[in-house]
């Protein structure tokens, strides 16, 4: 049986592709996700595991990671995870595609705050990048 959490999570992920314009996309699928009660979302680069903290409980989602075996961590990169995500935000690169722009640019872990409308990037040795997102409306 699927839970309340996964199910309300799905749902509303579904809805905010199908609404999603293709540049600035993101400010509408953090509103959608924060309006279905989802109040953080934790990236762990290379594995793509994402963990979705909601109002009905938490949700761990495993896409395809990045990398196999033993790699070098690439190092933190500003100006590259800068450049990554205005690519992203023009709508230049699938979401697959700045997954791993992100990790190239050194990118270990994200965390989307949906109730500060914050998205922050950790390198492994500490190195933070952190930008605020519009607050948008939604019919």
């Amino acid at each position: 049986m699927t839970s309340k959490a996964i199910l309300n999570l799905e749902t509303a992920q579904q809805k905010a592709m199908a609404g999603r314009p293709k540049s600035g996309g993101f400010p509408y699928l953090a509103e959608t996700l924060r309006r279905a009660g989802v109040t953080g979302n934790e990236w762990i680069l290379p594995a793509c595991e994402s963990l979705y903290l909601t109002e009905d409980g938490p949700v761990v989602v495993q896409e395809t990671p990045l990398i196999s075996g033993t790699v070098d961590v690439p190092p933190f990169n500003r100006d590259a995870l800068i450049a990554a995500l205005r690519a992203d935000q023009a709508g230049e690169s699938t979401f697959p595609q700045f997954l791993r722009a992100a990790w190239d640019a050194g990118v270990v872990r994200f965390y989307v705050d949906f109730i500060a409308r914050t998205v922050t990037y950790y390198g492994c040795r500490n190195e933070i990048y952190s930008e605020q997102y519009p607050s948008i409306e939604i019919p």
